[in-house]
């Protein structure tokens, strides 16, 4: 079992309860291939870098999950064939990646902490 990571666009004019059904249904198709799902994230309506479809926004999400490589295939098959994805990339993660995303997911490198490093420094 490998540590992945998928990365997904979902076109902007699906509804806001449109866009969470489709999240679920591929969250249930990592689950049915046998994965363990580690995290699932929803970024919210942002503007892309560059036009998809015509397109200047949309819907970003985040799936953190364990499992076989063909559990991939499977997903990238049904990323595939919905036309709500305007893209998707998923990446295999090593030992380094999974810890980093382990202390991201507990709030380590959030900036909204009450002093920064350069804070204190220049307190000190």
């Amino acid at each position: 079992m490998n540590n992945y990571e998928t990365v997904f666009i979902l076109n902007p004019v699906l509804s806001e309860e449109q866009m969470k059904d489709t999240v679920k249904k591929f969250v249930k198709v990592v689950k049915d291939a046998g994965a363990k799902m580690i995290n699932e994230e929803s970024w919210g309506l942002k503007k892309l870098a560059y036009p998809i479809q015509h397109k200047s926004t949309g819907f970003y999400n985040l799936v953190e999950f364990e499992a076989a490589p063909d559990a991939v295939d499977k997903l990238e098959t049904e990323f595939r064939r919905d036309e709500a994805v305007m893209r998707f990339l998923t990446v295999a993660l090593d030992k380094h990646a999974v810890e980093y995303n382990e202390r991201r997911r507990n709030g380590a490198f959030r900036k909204d902490k009450k002093t920064s490093a350069k804070e204190e420094a220049v307190a000190s």
